[in-house]
């Protein structure tokens, strides 16, 4: 009673700041919700179908695994650490009341980690209706991977590249099937150096970044003038702008007065949940499956940078990745 009637007490003595504070809270609460984007709405169901998820150990992966569960899939976590990946499929399974749910190694900075994984996935599953390429790492120092490739467009790109390629057989036997490609907005930012691919020359961590989300654009649309009639489409997408590990190596890196600045901004910053939702949009939304190598965002088509539409880059982007990973 105290609390109520101190309340009322305020709000007659100060009717200006409690409208001011009240206005600010609603704004605040509606831009938030505003900036958690879109939502998949679809109810589609995918039971009897088998879905695989690469860095589903952690952030929009895991909550896409949990999505992909519930709709009564059989859901393959492909990751690098084993050990997270064996207590998030614990998790997914939980929280999805789905016990199919798998753990599968998978270093996308090793080919031959790629094709073993491949290899065992064509050994032991029947079909594959969905393959969500979204593992990824962002701003790292110049690493190499395992086969000399620099980090970001070797695990980002060409590790996909080579997993979609080794798993296209499987995938067109489950057909209707789909691919589903996570970029990013840096896409709009990147441009692909054709004549310094692993950026010897200069590096620099966000040019590398911004090269790798484009070339997972132009991957889709390539990929769907190369499966045209086949049955399997393929999407790319940006998922927004989202509280994950993947900024691990840029974070240390931002002085720390830039650091305060930042912590307001937190608040408005999509979650894991909302992050994913794009992705499993483009997974089961059933209005796409007519649809292919478009670029999506908050659950919407979206028209991608001028050079994520070049018809010429994309071609020529898939023939350079073929020939370093070995497919030609």
């Amino acid at each position: 009673m105290r609390t109520s009637s101190a309340a009322r007490s305020f709000v007659s003595q100060y009717p200006k700041t409690t409208a001011l504070v009240t206005v600010a809270g609603v704004g605040l609460f509606g831009l938030k919700k505003w900036m958690a984007g879109g939502v998949c709405h679809s109810k589609a169901r995918l039971d009897g179908k088998t879905v695989l998820i690469t860095g589903a150990n952690t952030g929009i992966g895991k909550e896409t695994a949990v999505d992909m569960a519930r709709r009564g899939a059989r859901v393959i976590l492909a990751c690098r650490d084993m050990e997270r990946a064996n207590k998030a499929a614990e998790e997914v399974k939980k929280r999805s009341g789905n016990d199919s749910v798998i753990v599968r190694k998978l270093d996308l900075a090793s080919l031959q980690s790629i094709r073993q994984l491949a290899k065992d996935v064509l050994a032991s599953e029947e079909r594959l209706d969905v393959l969500i390429n979204n593992a990824g790492i962002m701003s790292c120092p110049k690493w190499k991977t395992e086969d000399g490739f620099e980090m970001q467009f070797g695990v980002n790109h060409l590790g996909h590249f080579l997993l979609t390629n080794c798993l296209l057989d499987l995938l067109k036997k489950s057909a209707p099937s789909r691919i589903v490609n996570v970029s990013s907005l840096a896409h709009e930012r990147g441009q692909i150096h054709f004549d310094d691919i692993n950026q010897d020359k200069d590096y620099r961590p966000w040019r590398s970044y911004a090269q790798s989300k484009l070339a997972n654009v132009l991957f889709t649309k390539e990929l769907a003038n190369r499966l045209q009639g086949t049955g399997v489409t393929a999407y790319s997408l940006h998922p927004g702008v989202i509280r994950t590990e993947l900024g691990r190596h840029f974070w240390p890196t931002v002085p720390l007065w830039k650091r305060v600045l930042y912590v307001p901004f937190v608040f408005f910053i999509k979650n894991p949940t909302e992050g994913a939702q794009t992705t499993i949009y483009c997974a089961v939304e059933e209005s796409l499956q007519n649809e292919s190598g478009l670029y999506y965002s908050d659950c919407t088509p979206k028209t991608a940078a001028p050079q994520g539409l070049d018809d010429e880059a994309a071609k020529k982007l898939w023939e350079l990745s073929a020939s370093v990973v070995g497919l030609t």
